[in-house]
């Protein structure tokens, strides 16, 4: 394990993937609980998770900057800590889309998706622990195939889901709508990989 001050950097990682999978646990809520006169609390509640978590990475970008030493390279932990940060921001993109379009009822497919999504950043979280000390931990190629396999299940989802909306849609507002939000969708996932790869950028640069 590092030593208390470089802890720091890989506990702001921590905290920050679990508001990322509590935005996603909240899009949940409001998916499977939805009410159109509900979304403007429901943005509210879903950014304030937002605005916490980016309170923790710009306390942890200040450490970052006067900081003589740090476990691994400076780049390295901005460039994890913006894509962790990425996916908070997409999940709020997909709540956001939902009340712009002034969408009425949530559609299968959508919540197909954020199932995934939810999946995928329960092991983001799984993994930044397990990098906490990644010198020794077994875990951490487990939870980046898990992460990677979740992202093309993600994939698969989204082709499915937008060529289905194109076969059976005939209202082009409700195109445009769902395509939005499906590809924010597929964007948490792409976000969930970024991490995984970062860490395993990370990883290979210092063993």
């Amino acid at each position: 394990m590092f030593k208390k001050q470089d802890a720091m950097y890989f506990d702001n990682f921590i905290q920050c993937a679990g508001y990322a999978s509590q935005a996603a646990q909240m899009l949940k809520e409001i998916f499977r609980n939805f009410d159109p006169a509900q979304m403007p609390t429901w943005m509210d509640q879903i950014h304030q998770i937002e605005h916490t978590a980016d309170k923790h990475r710009h306390a942890m970008t200040d450490q970052l900057a006067h900081a003589f030493i740090t476990p691994i390279e400076r780049e390295d932990i901005s460039a994890l800590s913006t894509r962790i940060d990425t996916l908070t921001d997409k999940l709020e993109e997909v709540c956001i889309r939902v009340y712009m379009h002034n969408v009425q009822t949530i559609r299968p497919g959508a919540l197909n998706m954020l199932d995934v999504v939810i999946r995928a950043s329960e092991e983001v979280c799984r993994l930044l622990e397990a990098f906490a000390d990644y010198k020794h931990s077994k875990k951490l190629k487990e939870y980046i195939i898990r992460i990677n396999s979740l992202e093309e299940e993600c994939d698969r989802l989204y082709i499915a889901n937008m060529h289905e909306l194109h076969v059976g849609q005939v209202d082009m507002a409700d195109v445009i709508a769902w395509g939005e939000i499906y590809t924010y969708l597929e964007k948490c996932a792409d976000a969930c990989e970024a991490i995984a790869d970062s860490v395993e950028y990370v990883v290979m640069k210092n063993s």
